[in-house]
């Protein structure tokens, strides 16, 4: 009989040692467990009418269009709490995996990290981006081997110009001693088309960048898990 068959009339603790989640993990490994109890081990504990292991299959099904782990990327700490059994905190741990996670994905040192095309800094940015469900902006500043240095987020809730201050972002670039700038923000509607607020605001850092001679290298939107770069389109 299969775990998730058995969890239906049990608790963690009346499950034999070999089926209970934390205790597999501790034996085999956590690659040797299923995805709920993965969550079940983070879990801990269940409520009333469930344990942590039936907590953890309610939890992969919440979200309805992902039915599995990357729903937890999309799952706010209220979508999260409308389940019975996740509380606060038990919300807040849940959202923490998920960051975790996305940072884990793009997770190399940032003294390394070379973003000298719009597929590489695409690359660096989708994990953390396509999950947004507000549009966020980042600048990002590179030395003269297009290194990172930093970056930074500018702006969140909509992209436009009037609330993105050249004067503020190139004083940044002047104290990290920059030598390029990259704009880059997402679509939540998955479309990374630009729209004429993206170019106006395009348009804006650009010609700061040129008076300032911290030229502007891209702008790149990133939109599901494709993306529009400025530089490519010969915009820039």
């Amino acid at each position: 009989m299969s775990v998730e068959r058995t969890i239906m009339s049990e608790c963690i603790k009346d499950l034999p040692l070999s089926e209970r989640p934390y205790e597999r993990c501790e034996r085999l490994g956590p690659e040797a467990l299923t995805d709920a109890e993965l969550l079940a081990v983070i879990l801990r504990t269940g409520c009333v009418g469930y344990n942590s292991l039936q907590l953890a299959h309610q939890v992969l099904k919440k979200d309805e269009l992902h039915p599995n782990l990357l729903g937890l990327c999309y799952l706010s700490r209220e979508q999260l709490m409308e389940i019975a059994g996740v509380g606060r905190v038990k919300a807040v741990q849940l959202q923490a995996i998920a960051e975790l996670a996305k940072r884990i994905a793009r997770c190399v040192p940032e003294e390394q990290m070379i973003l000298g095309t719009p597929e590489s800094i695409a690359r660096y940015f989708t994990e953390e981006l396509r999950f947004a469900t507000q549009e966020c902006v980042y600048v990002v500043y590179l030395d003269q081997k297009c290194q990172l240095l930093k970056h930074r987020l500018l702006t969140k809730g909509t992209v436009n110009a009037s609330l993105v201050s050249p004067r503020e972002l190139y004083l940044e670039a002047l104290k990290c001693n920059a030598v390029h700038l990259v704009l880059i923000h997402n679509h939540p509607s998955g479309n990374p088309q630009p729209s004429p607020e993206d170019i106006r605001l395009t348009n804006q850092v650009k010609e700061a960048g040129t008076l300032l001679q911290i030229p502007l290298l891209d702008h790149i939107i990133i939109g599901g898990r494709s993306y529009y770069s400025f530089a490519k389109h010969r915009l820039l």
